[in-house]
């Protein structure tokens, strides 16, 4: 018995012997111990946790060289390969997580929606339950900082730049011709349904270098990867129906929208100031293919198609009889993206868009006939090196051909027109320091056929997160813009436009709440001048424009702290002048406004099975020039006020009666004046609100859904 006993001691002393142990502290970056964190050999059962002074020790009888992996949540893992021998008495710094919820973002001048985005602004749902917006993505986003309330008009104007000088994406492609056409003072829309988009990247300024062609602003709308279901939509509305479809099948799926809007029963109850000799009407499809391949890669075929017919006789003081306005316009745009991944954490995003537009415009009895053949060539490469280190890479070519032909009354007809072909370049890399401060640096290089100018934009972002719920980021940008259409039909000895963007930003976010005030400075420099009233063959031309915008943005969002009920603020000061176009002087332009406001409120009464929906948009006075004082733009008009309201009623689960009235206060709105031609014997000139078409509109609609869950309803896109 002793033998045995001193037997397996001598084994246990040599089996001691033939062990190793491996020991060391962790710490932070600010030196204090971490507890908790997983310390182990890789590929073995041998291992340990940091105890409260972050300390940790184990035996193993591993032997040579091995891997040890230190890990802890919000903190990169931490590898070491070395003899086991060498694997004691370790002081090991663990570096914070940068892809953590709570890191920093680089957002200065940008507000996304959508399931990615780390702190969302505005949702995808909230395009279509925003009171004032009609379902309109373009709606929707005037509610949000950074925008002037242009309601006459309809498009995007974005701190102090001109619609032209906001341009819009559909999975990264340009969409040349965005905006639907419609008669003076009634408010375009958007071409596009909001209803097969997940997400939203708007940037009003400071935005990455893979953007370029927009001085002030970039929207990129992002089309759904993968529907979780078969379903049916129909709508039946006060103007016009709709119906969409989707189908799923293996790896593909097929979103189709198609909608038809005739206005004329609408008019026929709410007349308007108008004398419709035909009612608008329009015809329109959307469709989107989707395959994903086994490798994970994707892609998407995106397709709509537009018709827009009207012939409108409007009051003006200078026609006796009326300002006669025809317009038929087909619209086909096409976009395709692919999305892989490759080689060691490289992807690829490429794709294409094409446009067609051919619009056939009756002025009086002048006829304007135009078309417009534009298509974007894209790749992207993006590496990621670590999680610290991205770097972004990619060309894209743009080509452009207008055409335009000119008839006026008994008269020969003139044609022409211009080609442009665009190429650029950028590049542009994201790094991390820590958790709480990154930055973004890009450069893009552009050169213009017609102008066989080349420029260089510099752009860079900074952000530093202060405390767990707050940062600040600063940016800098040079963006360059050709001259629009209606200046290179015409001359094409210009020079690209262009504007540098400064950006100072403060954002808060806790749960179901954001905070964000952004203060900012443009300036602009090569803006396109001309002589004349309109630009025409006999307008000399100059790229001798300059400008200036600066002010300050300000937007509150909370959900839920009031039950059943989302809302937000936002509030723009903006100080702007420009001297291009035609003006005489240096001035505010007539499309900005100083303050801008909107409050948007939707709550949900369960006894009612109803959510309601209010909307308030105030813009202060608009210059105008009155001919009867001294000086150019030398007045205001009155502040602009409008109050929305909607009223969305769950009939069952999957069938919604839906109301909503804009400026449901009637008040008079007045964005400027017309000025008779001619003055009257006392040398005076008489004058004509510029008022909407209509004070009110009201709509109804019933939406039914037909899905495989017999739950979906369309409640989340009204």
């Amino acid at each position: 018995m002793k033998r045995i006993l001193f037997l397996l001691f001598i084994i246990s002393q040599i089996s001691s012997f033939a062990q190793t142990t491996i020991s060391g502290k962790v710490i932070d970056a600010k030196n204090k111990p971490v507890t908790g964190a997983n310390v182990y050999l890789d590929g073995t059962y041998d291992g340990d946790t940091t105890n409260n002074k972050g300390e940790f020790s184990f035996k193993t009888e591993e032997k040579g060289t091995q891997t040890l992996v230190i890990s802890f949540v919000s903190f990169e893992p931490f590898v070491k390969m070395d003899d086991v021998s060498k694997l004691s008495n370790l002081k090991v710094k663990l570096r914070e997580d940068v892809n953590t919820l709570d890191a920093v973002t680089i957002n200065a001048g940008t507000f996304r929606a959508g399931d990615k985005a780390k702190v969302t602004v505005l949702k995808p749902l909230d395009i279509v339950t925003t009171a004032s917006a009609v379902g309109d993505v373009l709606g929707a986003l005037q509610t949000l900082p950074g925008t002037s309330a242009a309601a006459e008009d309809g498009r995007l104007f974005v701190r102090g730049g001109n619609a032209e000088e906001t341009q819009i994406f559909i999975d990264g492609m340009r969409v040349f011709t965005p905006y639907s056409p419609s008669p003076n003072n009634t408010p375009t829309r958007g071409r596009y349904s909001p209803f097969l988009f997940k997400g939203i990247t708007f940037s009003t300024g400071g935005y990455s270098a893979e953007y370029g062609q927009a001085l002030s602003g970039v929207l990129d709308l992002t089309t759904i990867d993968k529907p979780d279901q078969e379903k049916t939509d129909i709508s039946l509305m006060t103007v016009g129906v709709g119906v969409g479809n989707t189908q799923i099948w293996g790896n593909n799926s097929l979103s189709i929208n198609t909608s038809y809007i005739n206005l004329q029963p609408y008019t026929e109850l709410f007349p308007d100031r108008n004398t419709w000799l035909s009612p608008f009407q329009s015809a329109s499809g959307e469709a989107v293919y989707r395959h994903s391949f086994k490798d994970d890669s994707m892609l998407k075929v995106y397709c709509a198609f537009s018709y827009t017919d009207l012939d409108v006789i409007q009051d003006d003081i200078n026609f006796i009889d009326g300002f006669r306005f025809g317009l038929r316009n087909r619209n086909l745009y096409i976009n395709s993206s692919y999305k892989n991944k490759f080689g060691n954490n490289w992807k690829i995003e490429t794709g294409m868009s094409f446009t067609n537009d051919n619009s056939t415009v009756k002025i009086i009895d002048d006829e304007i006939n135009n078309n417009e053949n534009s298509a974007h060539f894209k790749v992207n490469l993006r590496k990621q090196f670590s999680s610290r280190f991205r770097v972004a890479i990619g060309s894209e070519y743009f080509i452009t051909k207008f055409n335009e032909n000119y008839t006026p009354i008994n008269s020969q007809s003139f044609d022409y027109g211009f080609d442009n072909k665009l190429f650029a370049s950028f590049a542009e890399t994201d790094l991390f320091f820590s958790k709480n401060l990154a930055t973004k640096i890009g450069l893009r290089a552009e050169h213009s056929s017609f102008s066989n100018e080349f420029t260089l934009s510099p752009r860079a972002s900074l952000s530093y997160k202060s405390s767990k719920n707050s940062q600040f980021s600063l940016a800098y940008g040079q963006f360059y813009q050709n001259p629009s259409n209606n200046y290179l039909k015409f001359n094409q000895d210009f020079k690209a436009e262009n504007a540098s963007h400064l950006i100072a930003n403060f954002q808060h976010t806790k749960k179901n709440q954001i905070f964000r005030i952004e203060a900012y400075y443009k300036g602009y420099n090569d803006l396109v001048k001309y002589d004349t009233d309109m630009p025409n063959f006999n307008s000399n031309f100059s790229n001798d424009g300059t400008a200036y915008a600066k002010g300050i943005d300000v937007f509150w969002r909370q959900n839920g702290k009031i039950k059943n009920t989302d809302y937000w603020i936002s509030y723009s000061y903006l100080d702007t002048e420009r001297d291009y176009r035609n003006y005489t002087t240096t001035a505010t332009p007539n499309f900005a406004s100083t303050h801008n406001f909107s409050f948007v409120a939707k709550h949900w009464v369960e006894d009612w099975k109803s959510q309601l929906g209010i909307t308030y948009n105030f813009a202060s006075g608009r210059t105008y020039t009155n001919p009867n004082e001294q000086g150019f733009l030398n007045n205001k008009t009155a502040p602009y006020h409008s109050v929305s309201l909607n009223w969305a009623y769950l009939i069952d689960q999957q069938k919604i009666l839906y109301f909503s009235v804009n400026n449901a206060l009637g008040r008079k709105n007045v964005f400027g004046y017309n000025y008779k031609n001619t003055p009257d014997m006392n040398g005076n000139f008489d004058r004509q609100a510029i008022v909407p078409n209509a004070d009110t509109f009201f709509f109804v609609g019933f939406f039914w859904t037909i899905s495989d869950d017999k739950k979906s309803n369309q409640l989340d896109n009204l």
